[in-house]
């Protein structure tokens, strides 16, 4: 089955039709979980949530999902990051942060917290509904307007999955400008978790240590995809020391994480 899905998302792919087929899947998806949305906005009718589109386009269309799962990933990450990282009042941006899926569980009581993104849309939701949070506007390519050694953590959490070769290295390049010495850098891969999505030439080049990137979309959109094999992430964080690399190879579609650490001066 997942063959056959793989073969037709290509097919598609190829014929540049993959962008029409993702949106109609999203009026499907809307349907699908309308009961369960449903409940979720009668039971917290004060949560506020954005537009149905922004959520699938960056995650997925379910509201328990959006609000829950990114309160446990914010959590994630500050816990497993805070070993390397002094106490106070960390400065972070969630790199590529949609629409405040993951950022908006930060406490801002103990950080300083910015978020960017390529989606307009998305951004100008967040500002209107997360004033202490400052969102900034960024290109498919770099630069931000912000200045050098700002943050001390740096997050995307599947961000590098919808990016080109060349892009790539101009991201690392950009976020290790703006990290202070000694910053962090959490970002999360396609990597050997999703070699089945792979057709038998892509393995072969994966395998070599190549970047695999499916793109005949816009890139930056969630239907452009990048598949990381570990020794092409080791080659992009050359300028970096490598702290963590957790890769669960046995579960289907989850994501690797590296956790990175720019040099001190």
């Amino acid at each position: 089955m997942n063959r056959i899905k793989n073969s037709f998302s290509l097919f598609l792919r190829k014929v540049r039709l993959l962008y029409v087929a993702d949106y109609l899947r999203y009026f499907f998806v809307k349907y699908q979980n309308k009961k369960d949305n449903d409940a979720f906005k009668e039971k917290f009718p004060d949560i506020v949530l954005p537009p149905d589109y922004l959520m699938y386009e960056s995650f997925k269309l379910d509201y328990a999902s959006y609000y829950f799962g990114g309160k446990k990933t914010a959590e994630w990450v500050q816990n497993i990051t805070k070993e390397w990282l002094p106490e106070g009042n960390w400065v972070v941006l969630d790199w590529g942060c949609g629409p405040g899926r993951v950022i908006r569980h930060w406490p801002k009581n103990n950080f300083t917290c910015f978020g960017s993104d390529v989606n307009d849309k998305s951004l100008d939701w967040c500002k209107l509904n997360f004033p202490s949070i400052r969102f900034l506007r960024q290109q498919v390519l770099p630069p931000l307007d912000i200045a050098e050694e700002t943050f001390d953590l740096i997050y995307g959490i599947s961000i590098l999955t919808h990016l080109s070769l060349s892009a790539h290295f101009l991201w690392i390049e950009e976020l290790n400008r703006i990290l202070k010495p000694g910053g962090l850098l959490f970002l999360t891969t396609q990597g050997n978790a999703f070699k089945d999505k792979l057709t038998q030439s892509e393995k072969l080049d994966f395998d070599q240590g190549n970047l695999i990137v499916r793109g005949a979309v816009k890139e930056g959109h969630r239907t452009f995809s990048s598949f990381h094999p570990v020794l092409f992430m080791e080659k992009l964080f050359h300028s970096f020391v490598i702290l963590k690399h957790i890769s669960v190879e046995n579960e289907g579609n989850v994501q690797d994480v590296w956790i990175v650490r720019k040099f001190s001066h």
